[in-house]
């Protein structure tokens, strides 16, 4: 439990330190302003790749809560997934997987299905560099010659116009190098990624 507060901001202390870590405030003064030790706000700054997060917002594709209260409404008054979907204007399809997804007719409940669906959403999705190993090669040829992730980027645009999966945006590869892409990226850009400040990095993508 205590090594959970210690990593622990809270909104207001997240937010501030996003503030200070744009206005060029070391990790040091940082932790000093938060009364946390410099390693933690490193972390917590890694976690996002030095950028700041946007702000979480649902999907207008995904059920919302009031769409699973009436799921469950509908189950409880026996309704068929069919009828329930066609009170909903969604497709039948989708109805059945989110009950199936959340245990079934007999189990499942609107606000444990939303609250399971939200915390899945905020897991991490896999990094595009980790997926593509194609694409690892062009970016880490690229890096070696000193190419910013600026210039990878427009380069991949402008070479694979039509193959989007060798198009990558500059903030993906930005947060690569920060973490040094959770082993996406070869080896031998390591001695790379410890060459360039992590500020130096960072401050040519604000």
């Amino acid at each position: 439990m205590k090594r959970a507060r210690r990593w622990k901001l809270s909104a207001a202390q997240r937010a501030d330190m996003w503030r200070r870590w744009k206005a060029g405030q070391s990790l040091h003064e940082i932790g000093r302003a938060l009364s946390k030790d410099h390693v933690v706000i490193h972390f917590l700054l890694a976690r996002h790749g030095g950028i700041v997060p946007a702000a979480r917002r649902r999907s207008r594709r995904v059920l919302t809560l009031a769409e699973r209260e009436d799921i469950s409404r509908g189950i409880a008054s026996g309704f068929s997934t069919r009828a329930i979907a066609q009170r909903l204007s969604r497709a039948c399809s989708t109805v059945s997987r989110e009950v199936a997804r959340h245990g079934g007719l007999p189990q499942y409940r609107a606000n444990q299905a939303d609250q399971q669906a939200w915390e899945s959403a905020l897991r991490p999705k896999p990094c595009l560099l980790a997926t593509h190993s194609k694409l690892q090669e062009i970016v880490a040829s690229k890096l070696i010659l000193d190419w910013s992730p600026k210039q990878i980027s427009g380069w991949l645009n402008r070479r694979y116009p039509k193959d989007q999966s060798l198009r990558v945006s500059h903030e993906t590869i930005y947060r690569s190098l920060f973490i040094q892409a959770r082993g996406a990226l070869k080896q031998e850009l390591v001695k790379y990624t410890k060459r360039m400040h992590l500020r130096d990095i960072l401050l040519t993508n604000l």
